[in-house]
């Protein structure tokens, strides 16, 4: 029901509890597992509560070796004589713990990190300290203070690779490296003739943002030759864009990347020795492995097989050195290693059950008020008697008596906006449609949305449950609200039992855009418009438990374009890894923002705001509206409140 084979990646999958299990090896290890409702359980009792972002720091090293394993098989297979290495592009998430923990596993696979900002470059110049060999790649728009610090990072033996976007950029290499005495490693970025796939396919092609023309490009060849350092240009980049969800596109890209790496070495680049084909690598967000914006219709090993496939028969063809390959794959690495859970604290929903004698008490109330009761209002319980006994959506009564409160429906509003309905008589009216959409949903349960009557589509939705969750869309699922991105959404718990309610998910902001209505789906659509939920009380699942909900792969991007929307600020994050022991262990709690925090952030002073409560506390003291007890209280709640999580704390 929730796809888990199709997304998971061998990394999450429904255990026999019913709770979510993530087996951080994947492939490697399917054995080794953490109970995700057990750690949230752990969290709760260490008095680290929901919402919470918890990062598997064994399925990022996990996926940086299936990322690695790929590519060494391909070249294995291809008997290829270039090596690979990816490069982490640390804006998919710059948080310090994370990027640490990737560097520490880097490092033993020849991986690096690429930088596309100064302050990133200032922050991957202290991560690489003492791992001087690691590989970085410049990217981004670069002014003179930039690239002088990349100049002068050569000095510190740094295996760095400024990236030439713009023509103005190598002359100010060529400026500083003369200064220096340095002959540094250059890399040239060119922009691709054809565009990406995908959401983000206008970033790539002759459009794009980054990188030169082919005319560009041979005079900046010129260029260096003139200099007397042609050798120097040691890498050429291509980006084809992020998420590419076809295959062949990535192909054909691939393909003329390598033409123009043989074509440079032909023309006097000899120090050429590797291809940089950037991002672009892929998630199946959805699990139905299709070319859909949040899917990819390639597995990994395809992807690393088409790579070096390609860039070999472009190579051979032009009796070229096979060259090192580089990607900069931060989706691929990070997205699963994260996931997001939190409670559903209320919910709003719509009743099976009319209550017929709460209508006949409201009907012979207006009544014995003097007031009409309109033919609508009639119809509509005549619908409801109707279609109260049937047992199947064959029986013509069914969609005859739905059709009936359709209309019963539209002219109870009708009256209503004209003055001729009561506002309870209008809630008798909706009460009744209620009941009767939700008896139609009850009799075509289980059947494929291909084989239901075209009259009741969009009926699910219309009658789904609103769950109120606690946290921010704004600040931990940006994606969904901005470019609706379907992520992977289920309750980690109480999967061995049959949802049977359908609902949307809103979050706590003070923002009608604060939902997710876009859940996937691995069937003809894009996507489903409600998720299966299970029937709950309001706060709990009817043991007095919280009902617990995931947002699955969200390591990529998500905690780094996060906003402070209504001042709800980050969560606690927890680093989580594999203990052979205990299950499981904690490796690094980052807690996450107080009020007094987020405040400081868009320039209010906590000390300033509660000295003025103080003084009106005082003033009301002095007034007799207030004891000095109450006083207190109020004091004692706001400082509590300025040092208390930006979230619902139980």
């Amino acid at each position: 029901m929730y796809g888990f084979e199709g997304w998971g990646g061998g990394y999450f999958r429904v255990g026999a509890s019913g709770h979510v299990v993530v087996t951080p090896r994947g492939h490697r290890d399917p054995s080794a597992s953490i109970d995700l409702h057990d750690v949230v359980e752990g969290l709760s009792e260490r008095g680290l509560h929901t919402p919470v972002l918890i990062r598997f720091t064994d399925v990022l090293e996990s996926r940086m070796r299936d990322l690695k394993d790929a590519f060494d098989k391909a070249i294995r297979d291809e008997s290829y004589e270039g090596s690979y290495a990816c490069v982490y592009p640390i804006k998919v998430n710059q948080q310090r713990q994370f990027v640490e923990e990737l560097r520490e596993r880097a490092s033993s696979l020849g991986f690096g990190l690429e930088a596309g900002s100064k302050p990133e470059l200032m922050a991957v110049l202290a991560l690489t300290a003492g791992v001087e060999d690691m590989p970085i790649v410049c990217n981004g728009f670069k002014d003179d203070e930039y690239i002088e610090t990349v100049i002068l990072a050569h000095k510190l033996g740094r295996h760095i690779t400024p990236v030439v976007e713009s023509f103005a950029e190598l002359d100010l290499i060529l400026k500083h490296a003369a200064e220096y005495g340095v002959r540094p490693r250059i890399g040239v970025r060119m922009k691709p003739s054809l565009p990406g796939a995908g959401r983000w396919a206008e970033s790539g092609g002759e459009r794009s943002k980054f990188g030169l023309h082919a005319p560009e490009l041979l005079l900046a060849l010129e260029k260096l030759d003139a200099a007397g350092m042609s050798d120097c240009l040691r890498l050429v980049h291509f980006h084809v864009g992020s998420q590419m969800c076809d295959i062949g596109q990535i192909k054909n890209t691939v393909n003329e990347l390598a033409r123009v790496y043989c074509e440079l070495r032909r023309l006097g680049a000899t120090g050429l020795d590797t291809i940089d084909i950037g991002g672009g690598l892929g998630v199946d967000y959805d699990g139905s492995n299709s070319t859909w914006a949040s899917s990819v219709n390639y597995t990994l090993d395809e992807y690393a097989l088409d790579v070096v496939y390609r860039v070999r028969a472009a190579c051979d063809d032009e009796k070229q050195p096979h060259p090192n390959i580089i990607s900069e794959s931060g989706r691929a690495l990070s997205a699963h290693s994260s996931v997001l859970v939190f409670d559903v604290v209320g919910r709003t929903r719509f009743s099976r059950d009319p209550d017929v004698a709460w209508i006949d008490r409201i009907i012979a109330s207006e009544e014995g008020a003097g007031i009409e009761v309109p033919q609508p209002i009639d119809d509509l319980r005549h619908a409801w008697e109707t279609i109260r006994d049937t047992v199947s959506i064959e029986d013509k009564r069914a969609l005859d008596a739905y059709h009936d409160a359709l209309q019963a429906r539209e002219e109870s509003r009708t009256l209503f906006n004209l003055g001729y309905l009561s506002l309870p008589l209008r809630a008798v009216s909706d009460r009744l449609y209620w009941a009767i959409g939700r008896k139609v949903l009850a009799l075509t349960e289980g059947i494929e949305d291909g084989g239901l009557p075209d009259q009741i589509d969009g009926l699910a939705e219309q009658l789904s449950d609103i769950c109120f969750c606690n946290f921010s869309l704004f600040q931990s699922l940006p994606d969904s609200w901005a470019i609706e991105q379907i992520f992977p959404i289920a309750p980690i718990h109480r999967l061995d039992e049959k949802p049977t309610r359908r609902a949307i998910l809103a979050d706590i902001t003070c923002d009608s855009d604060g939902q997710i209505n876009r859940f996937g789906c691995t069937d003809q659509r894009m996507y489903k418009p409600t998720l299966e939920v299970h029937e709950a009380e309001e706060e709990g699942d009817g043991d007095g438990r919280p009902y617990r909900i995931g947002i699955f792969l969200v390591g990529a991007y998500q905690e780094v374009l996060g906003d402070l929307h209504n001042l709800f600020g980050d969560t606690h994050a927890v680093h989580v890894s594999l203990d052979e022991q205990a299950g499981w262990s904690i490796d690094d709690v980052v807690e996450g923002d107080t009020v007094r925090e987020v405040l400081g952030y868009v320039q209010y002073d906590a000390d300033a705001m509660r000295r003025a409560i103080r003084k009106e506390a005082e003033k009301a003291v002095r007034a007799g509206e207030m004891t000095v007890a109450q006083s207190r209280n109020l004091l004692r709640f706001y400082e509590q409140g300025l040092e208390g999580y930006t979230y619902l704390e139980e």
